[in-house]
């Protein structure tokens, strides 16, 4: 019986190396298996793309709140289920890691923090990147991410982003009047950026700009929020669908084309678009 206890422990517990990253046992399981996958992948003549390596999570379970962890924050590293955030930063992550030529779990959590915090590192809660146009916009500076948005059709949509300042209740880590503070003044930056929107009702038109592999981020008429969803672009007979962690269960491609996905979603005004660099053609 204290056997079984003393297991139980050790693969629900997280732990916390060096006192940034926080994991579980079948975290790091679960890298080693990814990754000789991914490998399999190139062996068998398919050729390693963002794309390639989001399909090879379709059916992982959908889990939300996964980053929300402990009291301080810490590079979560989760690779038994995503939100649509977390699925986008595991993907990218995988790809940085293959084009780095990098193996060690080590290097994979050191890329998802280089992707999800502002200068690529950890500082604390406000460090990372909260709103995902925050997220696309400096990914780019980090040359991870283009943002495409204007060059298919976007137009400029003005619109205070300051929803988790309006909102202090919903965000745990936000009872900390430091954090606060200083999500205040990451939200008072934004005031200053302009969103690039592609409409709604311009979406089936420019379909054939987007490709497979690129970040469709869905913006949202929600005030002071930007974005509501994101996931992957892929085409399917010649249509671009969604490939998606889903709330709805797990991850998924749309069973209609994107276009026809975003209709029944009232709050969506339209969509952002960012093309990721890594194990770019």
């Amino acid at each position: 019986m204290f056997r079984i206890l003393t297991t139980a422990v050790f693969l629900f517990t997280t732990i916390a190396l060096k006192g940034q990253i926080t994991c579980v046992a079948e975290d790091s399981i679960a890298f080693t298996t990814k990754l000789e996958q991914l490998k399999q992948m190139q062996i068998m003549g398919d050729s390693h793309s963002i794309v390639g390596i989001g399909k090879s999570f379709l059916d992982m379970p959908y889990v939300e709140k996964t980053l929300e962890i402990g009291e301080t924050e810490t590079v979560v590293v989760n690779l038994r289920g995503f939100d649509c955030t977390t699925y986008v930063e595991n993907v990218l992550a995988f790809g940085k890691l293959l084009e780095d030529q990098g193996d060690t779990f080590g290097q994979f959590a050191k890329s998802l923090e280089t992707i999800r915090y502002r200068n690529g590192k950890l500082d604390g809660y406000p460090s990372r990147l909260h709103y995902f146009t925050d997220w696309i916009r400096t990914n780019e500076k980090k040359g991870l991410v283009k943002a495409i948005t204007a060059e298919i059709g976007g137009i400029p949509n003005k619109k205070p982003i300051n929803f988790m300042g309006t909102h202090r209740s919903l965000y745990p880590f936000l009872t900390d009047e430091q954090n606060y503070k200083a999500m205040l003044a990451v939200e008072k930056e934004l005031a200053n950026e302009e969103l690039c929107i592609l409409p709604q009702d311009d979406i089936e038109a420019q379909e054939h700009l987007i490709r497979s592999g690129d970040i469709i981020a869905l913006a949202t008429s929600i005030e002071g929020l930007d974005v509501t969803h994101t996931g992957f672009a892929i085409e399917q007979n010649g249509r671009i669908h969604l490939l998606h962690a889903s709330s709805k269960g797990s991850v998924r491609i749309t069973k209609e084309p994107l276009v026809d996905y975003l209709r029944k979603i009232k709050s969506n005004i339209g969509i952002i678009v960012a093309r990721p660099t890594l194990l770019s053609p």
